[in-house]
């Protein structure tokens, strides 16, 4: 039987110094989560089939990692966070009169083609603000969202936020059938101006209707795009819709990160179980979102607990690729210090690992090999990003060793204790 000894395609491991960081990042960025009063929840890696299913509006079938357990049920992999939050909300949080903050860490498997060139297992983390249904919870998730970016060490992002209740109340009004809001839905995504004007010149429609949508995917930019959403349609609810972003803008100017925020009104989500506000984020160097989310106030009626709720996920895949590609170095943990002995120094080594230890130090002990010499463990300790060594020459003297500068310190144990 011949021997696998790499990963399948879309899957990768994740090392070393790539590692540490990844993990120590998400810690900070955990903490970012509690100050803003979110608490920590963990779903299953996997879930029954009808958690995803099509009535959801989530992942498609066939990009489901499906499989089944011992009673025959279908099982799969969470494609997708969110689904997962509001079956286990739906269940835990039914009689909460008041909103619910969850945020969450974890995996997600999309068996997305080989010709897209993406990963089928991505590390998220997320937020779901759960029983608000005002302007303020969208405008506090965004806030959280820039907040998020900016302790990853990225400067230059933008959160572009969409409508999608503007896009449904213009379609509507048209009567158009669901094969073609589904082409004209594409175009629009994809930005395909000159295709949109082809298919709506296939429709009857009036000279509004036809110059709202036209210009749907040219509607990105600064608040100014929602003042000129406003002269192309009459359609009452299209323009609560807008009235709803102009309402998320003024909040967000209260949270000083106005700057960080543009509008696109041509965006719109594969998700269909979003039903107000959308968003995505994004740096240059990547073409994917670091973060994306909306409001899904239908969702959760579907567990069985109507509520209104919105939400997001950051890519952390993404953010750590953007902040290579930026050269921004990652945060990275307190440094360590390797401890160096031969065997007549063992006691003293250990003995000095245990109350570094015992002072939250991170500390690794090696015994020296025969053959190899000080300048070999030096080039150990730079390649695995230790700060310094600290060499036991004898019972009463040590050497310290700075890995950055290279100094090297003689001291007496008794001063190191």
């Amino acid at each position: 039987m011949r021997q696998l000894f790499h990963t399948p395609e879309g899957v990768r491991d994740i090392y070393g110094s790539e590692c540490e960081k990844k993990l120590h990042l998400q810690g900070k960025l955990q903490t970012v989560f509690h100050s803003f009063g979110y608490q920590d929840i963990e779903t299953p890696t996997f879930e029954f089939f009808d958690v995803f299913s099509a009535q959801v509006g989530t992942t498609p079938s066939r990009a489901l990692y499906k499989f089944f357990d011992r009673e025959g049920n279908t099982l799969v992999l969470r494609p997708d966070f969110t689904p997962s939050i509001a079956r286990a909300a739906s269940q835990y949080f039914s009689h909460e009169n008041f909103p619910v903050r969850l945020c969450y860490r974890g995996n997600t498997f999309v068996n997305n083609s080989s010709y897209q060139g993406r990963l089928k297992e991505s590390t998220k983390m997320g937020a779901e603000l759960l029983g608000d249904a005002t302007a303020d919870a969208d405008a506090e998730i965004i806030a959280l969202m820039v907040e998020l970016l900016k302790t990853t060490g990225l400067t230059e992002f933008q959160i572009s936020i969409g409508e999608v209740e503007f896009f449904k109340a213009l379609v509507e009004e048209t009567g158009m059938d669901e094969e073609t809001v589904a082409r004209l839905r594409q175009m629009i995504s994809s930005k395909n101006h000159f295709g949109v004007e082809e298919l709506l010149l296939e429709q009857k429609l009036s000279e509004e209707q036809m110059q709202a949508l036209s210009q749907l995917p040219q509607l990105f930019g600064s608040q100014e795009v929602l003042e000129k959403a406003r002269s192309l349609t009459s359609n009452e609810k299209a323009l609560k819709a807008l009235g709803r972003l102009e309402d998320i803008y003024q909040v967000l100017e209260f949270y000083g990160c106005q700057q960080y925020v543009s509008f696109d009104l041509g965006m719109l989500s594969k998700y269909q179980y979003y039903t107000g506000i959308i968003f995505q984020g994004y740096t240059y160097g990547t073409g994917e979102p670091l973060v994306k989310g909306g409001r899904y106030d239908s969702l959760l009626a579907h567990f069985g607990r109507p509520a209104p709720a919105i939400g997001f996920e950051l890519v952390m895949d993404q953010v750590m690729s953007a902040l290579e590609r930026q050269q921004i170095p990652a945060p990275v943990t307190k440094g360590r210090t390797l401890i160096l002995y031969k065997e007549d120094t063992r006691p003293l080594a250990i003995g000095l690992a245990r109350e570094h230890r015992e002072h939250q130090m991170d500390v690794q002990c090696m015994l020296m090999e025969e053959g190899r010499t000080l300048e070999d463990y030096k080039s150990y300790g730079r390649k695995n990003h230790f700060g310094g060594i600290v060499y036991p020459v004898n019972e009463d003297e040590i050497r310290v060793i700075n890995l950055f500068t290279d100094e090297v310190q003689t001291a007496r144990i008794q001063d190191l204790r």
